[in-house]
């Protein structure tokens, strides 16, 4: 941990000098002794220092600077730092001064310029004020920091994206916290610029998109190679599968991920019924158990990168990002999963972030300890959230449409869910409303016979609805079927007998698409088992096609 700093500022050199010289004498070993020679290079020095998260234990400030006396100063800096102890340098003078500081900024103590011997004038007073400020200052987060409004979307998506990342972070809401306040008001400019997310170095970003956090968070989002055997777009389930496989039998192999890996598998709160691990397994540890077995086998992993495009150059391949960088390689296997469905209500999506989610949002959990929320949706997804929830709200709604959870739900989840004191089935009903300006405070829900609404008071709304395939980016390129999945195999539309475009001799292989060496696998593929497990077992499988295809390039 680092040491906590004490501060002096003077503009006469020889003064300062001598200060340092004593606070390092009988502080060093403790304390970060620095010194500022204007009341500037001070403002500056605290700013720097609470950026940096490191903690201010003692201002020792000059009051006759010129420009700014040290009272000014002091009253600057002191929102950035204000567990500081404050000392004034005064002369004799300045006595007056120095009691007035006492009222205005609850100045701590002053010191009479010359104060030799400083072991009868100097350092009793500062080893009190050190002892007490020991006493009562927590020690600092040594870590990113993720500055923002529990009212601010980005806010969330920021400290989604790192929770899904197992990026360690600490939250500082700006609402309630004044000190953080006033740090993203110097760094922003102001309160409408957020998250601010501080790194440990120093440096910050103001409300960052997704692949500069990525980037400045320390994740991997640029390639390494100029060229890969295969490419795979989609860190879920089938894309952790293949790129393992295919890394471990010696393909130079990447995953492009554009939020975090694991997919919506990724963000279930608990996976009871996957082989292997019969007393469950979080969506984030499996997610997190994949990749390093990925790595381990040399895959590289791209985070916070979109796929825009995949064009086709034979005998290669290349995959177009949004940041305007190319992929190159000789295959591409398509994993992209399906996201959650929006729901059609008019207001919901402004109040996306504020009370609404989309999927499990782990990291809200706590924010709606006693309260309660609903849950949209009757899938495993859902009776997993809800069961999670339920461990932190007082009351959780589950809403569907249906006369019951069977059989859309697995039974374990029902019997679960039947047990729960705190969770309430409501059949047959739609979310018809939403209530709550700038957050959620209520869900209009309407029965589908009868037509009669039901208001229920609620803090968060979290939907799980139904998927849709993330395919959007190869519309035009690939065969899709009716609903945007993407057709390989024997399912791909025949034109005299052959798949449309297709003009080798030989049939497509399995999971192979309409272009060849372009694959798919797992959720996003018509057809497909919509499994944590099958979508494993067609990213392993997948990869036997790949080398299939490999030999005829």
């Amino acid at each position: 941990m680092a040491k906590p700093v004490i501060l002096a500022v003077d503009d006469d050199a020889a003064v300062l000098g001598a200060v340092e010289r004593d606070l390092k004498q009988r502080y060093r070993a403790d304390y970060r002794v620095m010194t500022a020679g204007s009341p500037a290079e001070g403002r500056d020095a605290a700013r720097e220092l609470a950026t940096r998260n490191a903690q201010i234990a003692l201002f020792l400030v000059d009051q006759r600077m010129p420009g700014m006396t040290g009272l000014d100063l002091l009253r600057e800096v002191i929102p950035l730092h204000p567990d500081a102890r404050k000392v004034l340098l005064t002369a004799y003078a300045d006595t007056d001064v120095a009691i007035s500081g006492i009222n205005q900024i609850a100045l701590d103590h002053y010191l009479m310029k010359p104060w030799d011997p400083p072991e009868d004038r100097l350092y009793p007073v500062l080893d009190d004020l050190l002892m007490e400020w020991r006493a009562r200052v927590v020690p600092a987060f040594d870590g990113i920091r993720v500055m923002g409004s529990e009212w601010s979307p980005p806010s969330f998506d920021a400290k989604e994206f790192l929770s899904r990342n197992r990026v360690p972070y600490q939250w500082v809401d700006v609402d309630r916290d004044a000190t953080a306040r006033a740090l993203v008001e110097s760094l922003a400019g102001d309160l409408n610029r957020l998250p601010v997310v501080v790194f440990p170095d120093g440096s910050h970003l103001v409300a960052p998109s997704i692949v500069e956090l990525a980037a400045k968070s320390g994740l991997q989002t640029q390639a390494t190679r100029p060229f890969y055997d295969v490419i795979v777009i989609g860190g879920g389930p089938a894309g952790l599968a293949n790129a393992v496989y295919g890394a471990s039998e010696g393909l130079r192999t990447v995953i492009v991920e554009s939020t975090a890996t694991g997919g919506q598998a990724g963000t279930s709160s608990m996976i009871e019924n996957y082989l292997g691990f019969p007393a469950g397994v979080t969506g984030a540890d499996l997610a997190q158990r994949a990749v390093a077995q990925a790595r381990k086998f040399g895959a590289e992993v791209l985070s916070g990168q979109e796929v825009v495009g995949l064009r086709r150059e034979d005998p290669y391949r290349v995959v177009m990002l949004a940041d305007g960088t190319e992929l190159t390689a000789y295959c591409v296997m398509i994993t992209t999963g399906m996201s959650a469905r929006t729901l059609p209500v008019p207001g919901l999506e402004a109040l996306h972030g504020l009370g609404v989610y989309y999927g499990a949002a782990m990291t809200e959990a706590a924010r709606y300890r006693g309260r309660d929320v609903v849950i949209v949706g009757g899938a495993n997804s859902a009776g997993q959230g809800a069961l999670f929830f339920a461990r932190y709200a007082r009351k959780v709604y589950i809403v569907i449409r249906a006369t019951d959870l069977v059989p859309v739900m697995s039974q374990y989840l029902v019997d679960r869910i039947r047990a729960a004191p705190n969770i309430e089935l409501i059949t047959e009903v739609d979310v018809d409303a939403v209530q709550g300006t700038g957050a959620l405070d209520a869900v209009v829900v309407k029965h589908a016979k009868s037509g009669d609404l039901r208001t229920i008071p609620a803090a968060a709304m979290f939907i799980f609805i139904g998927v849709k395939p993330h395919a959007d980016a190869f519309a035009g390129t690939l065969e899709l079927d009716g609903q945007g999945f993407v057709m390989t195999g024997t399912d791909l539309p025949l034109e005299h007998g052959r798949p449309r475009g297709w003009l080798l001799a030989r049939e497509p292989y399995a999971f192979e698409t309409n272009i060849p060496g372009v694959f798919a696998a797992g959720d996003v593929r018509s057809g497909a088992n919509r499994r944590v497990a099958a979508a494993v077992g067609e990213g392993s499988a997948a990869i036997y096609s790949v080398h299939r295809y490999l030999r005829t390039v």
